[in-house]
């Protein structure tokens, strides 16, 4: 999922570098106050690498795709990718690709673990009822047997590509999430491993918090996120009177 080194479905194949220099910007993030936190799924929440990684190459052997004409695209629906790679075949066609990635991917959730930090995040905003959300690129029913396969303990609302017309790096995502939980998009904050999502949560108008999960530094940085971290370990949500705020977990590291 990185810019670097060898991908496959977006996935990046090689380990990430360590990440150095962070957090970046995460002292004046912590200064601001949200009414609702709007979690990405795969990279944030859970990783589910191994499985996305089998499942694109499969489907890029049964479609005759060069699997590195995948890279780069993590973050973004199946139906867009297959869009954007198999744009000169029929709509039908495509239709069949889509709903063979779907059932690949439904095939294989060997694997899929829960990203550092992720369970201590969704229950600290759960102790006290606090508004969040997951808006992922995955279809409801991938996202669902993801967060079971991994053993996840969800927020309540689940916005995924089968409740949007336009995925990432639209904000539609994003902008239905905040609706869903009756929250103004600026007071929002997002939290994505993927410049596709970071890119839709900005142009939803909410905050951005960045996890090196999945990408370099750098290629987060490019899409000016209001904070960088190397994951949900490193920060704490905790809850005040007027809303959520994320601060740094420098003891946890």
């Amino acid at each position: 999922m990185s810019v670097a080194g060898p991908t496959l479905g977006g996935v990046d194949l090689a380990p990430l570098p360590a990440p150095e220099g962070l957090p970046v910007g995460l002292a004046e993030l912590e200064q601001r106050t949200f009414d609702a936190v709007l979690f990405d799924m795969d990279g944030t929440l859970i990783d589910s690498t191994p499985s996305v990684a089998r499942s694109w190459l499969r489907w890029a052997r049964e479609e005759g795709v060069d699997p590195a004409r995948l890279a780069g695209l993590h973050g973004i629906p199946a139906t867009s990718i297959i869009e954007l790679l198999l744009g000169d075949r029929s709509p039908q066609a495509r239709a069949a690709a889509a709903d063979r990635i779907t059932k690949i991917e439904l095939d294989d959730v060997e694997g899929i673990v829960v990203m550092p930090g992720a369970v201590a995040a969704l229950a600290a905003l759960a102790e006290r009822g606090a508004r969040s959300a997951i808006a992922t690129s995955s279809t409801r029913d991938l996202a669902l047997a993801r967060i079971a396969a991994a053993g996840l303990v969800p927020p309540d609302l689940l916005v995924t590509a089968d409740d949007v017309e336009r995925g990432k790096p639209d904000p539609a995502p994003y902008l239905l999430a905040a609706r869903g939980l009756g929250a103004e998009p600026a007071r929002c904050l997002v939290v994505e491993d993927a410049p596709a999502g970071l890119v839709a949560g900005v142009a939803a108008g909410c905050a951005t918090l960045a996890l090196a999960t999945t990408h370099t530094v750098a290629a987060l940085t490019e899409v000016d996120p209001d904070a960088v971290v190397r994951s949900l370990a490193d920060v704490r949500m905790v809850l005040v009177p007027d809303g959520v705020r994320v601060v740094a977990a420098v003891e946890e590291r």
